[in-house]
């Protein structure tokens, strides 16, 4: 064998080994993936042309789209997705802009010790998610948390947030702020990644701190938006945990927590109508697809890449 031919042999190997390491580093996350969502994905799209229920001793027999018919007919579903959407209209702005000024406010020069303010921020992020709604939970309760006590020294009555109409999505909305702290620290990577001769430059011009923001700031910052907003839009349309926490997932007061994906899981878990459930999982990926979708397709006009021409 020449040298040559030896020395690829070598490198072909070598790259095999490589590779072979690289899978057995990614084994687990793959392993996951597969149990965890892949096959639950096949499954759900199985069962929502299936009669299955895992609580009765009917047999499973295929129904086509009798499931996805029941869906367009089911009023109660079509409330919890006016509710979904409803609180969408509140919560994204609010889980997209505010990070952004948190941000915005500990990057910058003047702030002292801008290093505790983003720790400050974050720390509640790092909290689990069930404990600081219970948190927040007895914070707004009108006769025993800390913001009906301070709003009684100015002799004002604390609403009832989490029981009153009106109020629950506000109260639900400013629960959600707890968690600011993952998105500012992705917009603050975006602002640390802006080059500081963008700004020289706008400074050449005679742009003030106003024209900074609108000329480089924020084109320079829309690919963090739309992967924000993106995000949010996903997280929002899945929203579930909260109220289940809070009202046990009774819907209450009212109906205006009862969220699209609370009834999935209990017709999924409380009902037993697991083809029906697996049906509603597949209707709500598919407007979550449609959304993003039209997000991403509405890109080419607001999001700006540097690298593009």
């Amino acid at each position: 064998m020449t040298g040559l031919a030896l020395r690829r042999s070598k490198g072909a190997s070598l790259a095999q080994r490589e590779a072979r390491w690289g899978y057995i580093f990614l084994s687990p996350w793959i392993i996951g993936f597969l149990a965890f969502t892949l096959i639950p994905m096949v499954a759900t799209f199985v069962f929502s042309f299936t009669n299955i229920e895992l609580n009765s001793n009917r047999p499973v027999e295929f129904v086509g789209l009798k499931n996805w018919q029941d869906i367009f007919g089911d009023s109660q579903m079509w409330a919890s997705l006016g509710v979904t959407l409803k609180f969408a209209i509140l919560q994204l702005p609010l889980a997209v802009i505010l990070p952004f000024l948190i941000a915005m406010l500990v990057n910058s020069k003047r702030l002292i010790a801008p290093g505790l303010f983003r720790i400050l921020f974050f720390m509640p992020y790092t909290v689990p998610f069930v404990a600081g709604v219970v948190i927040w939970e007895q914070m707004e309760n009108p006769t025993s948390g800390w913001i009906g006590q301070f709003l009684g020294i100015f002799g004002i009555s604390a609403p009832n947030w989490l029981n009153d109409p009106t109020l629950i999505y506000p109260a639900l909305v400013i629960l959600g702020l707890w968690g600011v702290g993952g998105g500012m620290i992705v917009y603050l990577g975006g602002l640390q990644g802006i080059p500081s001769e963008l700004y020289d430059a706008a400074k050449i011009d005679g742009a003030g701190w106003w024209g900074q923001l609108w000329h480089v700031t924020i084109p320079m910052m829309t690919p963090v938006f739309l992967y924000t907003l993106v995000l949010s839009i996903v997280d929002v349309l899945q929203y579930f945990l909260v109220v289940q926490v809070i009202n046990n997932g009774v819907g209450e007061p009212g109906g205006t927590t009862m969220f699209y994906n609370l009834w999935l899981y209990k017709n999924f878990f409380t009902y037993g109508h697991e083809g029906y459930a697996s049906a509603m999982a597949w209707f709500l990926f598919a407007i979550t697809l449609v959304i993003t979708l039209g997000v991403f397709a509405s890109a080419r006009r607001w999001v700006y890449y540097a690298g593009e021409r």
